[in-house]
C-alpha cells in the first residue's frame, strides 16, 4: 500500500475512533456531534506569530494528483501542474487560510494563517512545476495601536484575504469584522484599520462567519457595476431557503445575496479571474466521505443586491485525490496565456493533516 493510500485509509479509520477533544478544529466543528466548549485562550493562541522572523519551509513533490490513477491529470476543467506538501520546523508554520499573489508571476504571494499571522514568500519553480518555496518570513497582524491582533479577546481566527493594489484586506471569522491594510506603509508591518460592515455581517455564526472576500477592481471599466466592491462571502450563515449569505461592501450598489448552497458544501474561499468569472472553492467533511472539495465558477454579472446565484462546478476531488482542508485559492495568467489556480490548505496545525500547495491549469 502506498503512503498516500496508508494515510488516508487512516484518516478514515482514526476518526471513529478518536474522541471529540482530540479532532482536528474542521472534524469538530462540522461533524456537530455534541457541543464543544471553547478552549482556553492559551490553547487557541499557541501557534501565533508573535514577531517578524524567517522560516525555514520545506517541500515535498507531489508527482501525481490521483495517485490510483498517476497516468491522469485531467480533472473536471482543471489540468494539474504540480503539487507540493510544505513542512517548517517553526511551529507557527500552518493554518494557512488565504492567499493572495503579490506578482503576476504567480511568484510573491501573500498568505495569512488563521492564528493572526502573515506568511509572504515566493514559490520556487523548475520549467512549469513548482519546486520550493524562498524567503519566507512570518509576522503578526497588528491592530491600529500596532499591536498584535491577538492581544484582543477572539480576534485570531483570520480567514479570509483580497487584495486591491497595496491595499490589503482581512476578515475575522469568529468576530466578523474586516480589517484593511496599507501596504504601501511598511508591508506586513502595517497597522489595520477595522472598517464598517453591514450589520447582517456582524450577525453571522462565529465559526461559520466570514471565510471569503474578493475585490472587485474598479478597473474593471464602467460596465461592471460592482467595480470597488468587497464582496464578502460566510462559511455556511444562512438565509431563510438555506442559502449561503453574502454581501457587497462598498461601490456603487451595496447589499445582500446568497449563493445557491448544494450537497452540504459551504464555502472556504474565492477567486475573481479576468474573465469576469468569480471562482468558488467549498469543502464539507462528513464521517463516511472525509473531506470533499470542489470549485463552481459563478458570473460576476449575475451578482447584484437581493440575488440568487449559483454556477457550474468546474472540479471536484475527494479523499482519493492529494487533498486536504483546501481553504485558499489565488489565480494568475502565465506568459503563455494560460490560467493556473493555486490552492492552499490549512492544516489546523493537526498531525493528522498536511499544508498543501496545489497548482491547475483552467481549461475551460
Amino acid at each position: 500500500m502506498s503512503a498516500a493510500s496508508s494515510r488516508r485509509s487512516f484518516l478514515g479509520h482514526a476518526a471513529a475512533g478518536f474522541s471529540i477533544l482530540t479532532m482536528p478544529r474542521l472534524a469538530r466543528a462540522q461533524a456537530q456531534l455534541q457541543p464543544v466548549t471553547e478552549p482556553p485562550r492559551a490553547l487557541q493562541l499557541e501557534h501565533a506569530v508573535a514577531a517578524p522572523v524567517s522560516v525555514e519551509v520545506n517541500a515535498r513533490i507531489i508527482p501525481n494528483f490521483e495517485p490510483r490513477d498517476r497516468a491522469r491529470t485531467r480533472f473536471g476543467s482543471l489540468d494539474f501542474r504540480s503539487g507540493l506538501v510544505l513542512t517548517s520546523p517553526y511551529r507557527g508554520f500552518g493554518g494557512l487560510s488565504g492567499i493572495r499573489f503579490l506578482d503576476n508571476k504567480g511568484e510573491r504571494f501573500l498568505a495569512i494563517s488563521d492564528q493572526g499571522g502573515w506568511f509572504t514568500g515566493a514559490i520556487r519553480y523548475s520549467g512549469r512545476e513548482m519546486v520550493g518555496l524562498a524567503d519566507v518570513e512570518a509576522a503578526p497582524l497588528l491592530g491600529a495601536d500596532g499591536r498584535p491582533i491577538t492581544d484582543k479577546r477572539l480576534w485570531y481566527d483570520t480567514e479570509a484575504l483580497a487584495r486591491d493594489g497595496n491595499l490589503v484586506y482581512v476578515g475575522l471569522e469568529r468576530v466578523n469584522q474586516i480589517l484593511r491594510y496599507d501596504f504601501a506603509k511598511g508591508g506586513t508591518r502595517a497597522r489595520g484599520e477595522v472598517i464598517a460592515v453591514p450589520p447582517a455581517l456582524r450577525k453571522l455564526p462565529s465559526n461559520k462567519g466570514l471565510e471569503a472576500m474578493v475585490m472587485v477592481p474598479k478597473g474593471q471599466g464602467q460596465s461592471q457595476p460592482l467595480a470597488g466592491t468587497l464582496v464578502a462571502f460566510s462559511e455556511r450563515g444562512l438565509d431563510a431557503d438555506g442559502n449561503l449569505i453574502a454581501f457587497l461592501i462598498g461601490g456603487p450598489a451595496p447589499g445582500q445575496f446568497s449563493v445557491r448552497r448544494s450537497e452540504n458544501f459551504d464555502i472556504s474561499d474565492a477567486v475573481l479571474l479576468p474573465s469576469g468569472d468569480l471562482l468558488i472553492l467549498e469543502r464539507k467533511f462528513s464521517w463516511f466521505t472525509g473531506v470533499n472539495i470542489r470549485i463552481r465558477a459563478i458570473p460576476l454579472k449575475a451578482i447584484a443586491p437581493g440575488a440568487l446565484v449559483d454556477g457550474l462546478t468546474l472540479f471536484a476531488a475527494d479523499l482519493g485525490h492529494e487533498i486536504d482542508n483546501m481553504e485558499g485559492i489565488d489565480a494568475h495568467v502565465t506568459a503563455g496565456g494560460e490560467t493556473v489556480l493555486t490552492l492552499i490548505s490549512d492544516d489546523n496545525f493537526s498531525m493528522l493533516q498536511r499544508t498543501l500547495l496545489l497548482q491547475f491549469t483552467l481549461v475551460e
